[in-house]
């Protein structure tokens, strides 16, 4: 026992886990009663020569139901050369911790939409199935949203407080991806033609709340919607408002009116949405039409046409013309 390593559940949850291999030895029905996201499943019974299939560039981390396998396992991978660490206590304990663990808190009060949302999916990412993230918002929007996005991602609502003060939600992250065959074509496909400032917010706003449920999201520019995809530089009219626009004027005050009510500039939410893996397509044909070049466009842009379009609204349950 002295001579391999060891780890607790609450040391190893500080890990960077993208830079490791975490391996479960449990049987096929313990797995079925919790799962790990990211582990590699080899049964203990049918570990074989399974193990050295293990990649040796990246440190091992072991365990099975209650720690004692794991530890036999352990040393071997460390005769092997593999830098392999013992998960002490194993699922059970991984279990114990994340019942009794304090749950991590978010701050998402004075937030506007789509920002509570999209935080709370980027903070339950990192974090492992089975922990709880208490968030706190002040948009009354929220509390319907949190609902919705919980039972449309699998992920469950333990409480969920109104108060005159603000909302409390506390989310338990699900213990592993959820497969649900309903959800295999719920992508979303934007067609964005107008070059109005308030249709590109409302678009980038949807985009986002999107991608923060899981869904691949592709936004097809044409026409006016391709000035939105240029350079500053290379735009010598700013974007204006459908209605009211006075000149530049409107936009102007409603630029003020956002910033001041805490609401993301279109310019972070385009950020927000090429961070979040939204797909930016420029339609070539417009942009031969109004000469534009691809040099002109914002990075990570790319070009398509009429069957890019149609291939991605054939995969989706929801097609906008903007």
């Amino acid at each position: 026992m002295d001579e391999i390593k060891h780890i607790s559940v609450e040391e190893f949850l500080k890990l960077e886990r993208n830079s490791l291999t975490l391996l479960d030895l449990r049987e096929p029905d313990q797995v079925l009663l919790g799962a790990v996201e990211g582990a590699v499943n080899i049964p203990f019974s049918r570990v074989g020569k399974e193990l050295e299939k293990l990649p040796k560039d990246k440190p091992v981390y072991v365990f099975c139901q209650e720690g004692s396998l794991s530890t036999e396992i352990t040393e071997q991978l460390q005769d092997w050369g593999y830098d392999a660490t013992n998960l002490d206590g194993g699922w059970r304990a991984w279990k114990k911790w994340l019942e009794e663990a304090e749950p991590i808190t978010l701050d998402a009060r004075g937030l506007k939409c789509p920002g509570p949302i999209v935080k709370t999916a980027d903070t339950l990412r990192e974090m492992v199935g089975g922990q709880k993230l208490k968030i706190e918002a002040t948009e009354d929007a929220f509390a319907p949203d949190i609902s919705v996005w919980c039972e449309r991602t699998g992920n469950k609502l333990l409480r969920l407080e109104v108060r005159p003060e603000g909302i409390e939600a506390l989310v338990e992250k699900a213990e592993a991806p959820v497969q649900n065959p309903a959800a295999a074509q719920n992508d979303k496909t934007f067609v964005v033609f107008s070059g109005d400032l308030d249709k590109t917010i409302a678009a980038f706003i949807m985009a986002n709340g999107a991608a923060a449920m899981g869904r691949r999201v592709t936004m097809f520019f044409t026409f006016w919607g391709l000035n939105i995809l240029r350079r500053p530089e290379k735009v010598s009219e700013k974007l204006g408002l459908s209605r009211m626009n006075m000149g530049g004027l409107g936009a102007k005050m409603i630029r003020g009116i956002m910033k001041e009510k805490g609401v993301s500039s279109l310019e972070e939410l385009i950020d927000s949405a090429r961070g979040h893996g939204v797909r930016l397509v420029a339609c070539q044909m417009s942009m031969d039409i109004m000469g534009i070049r691809k040099e002109e466009l914002i990075d990570g842009v790319e070009l398509g046409g009429v069957s890019t379009f149609l291939g991605s609204g054939e995969q989706s349950d929801m097609s906008l013309f903007i």
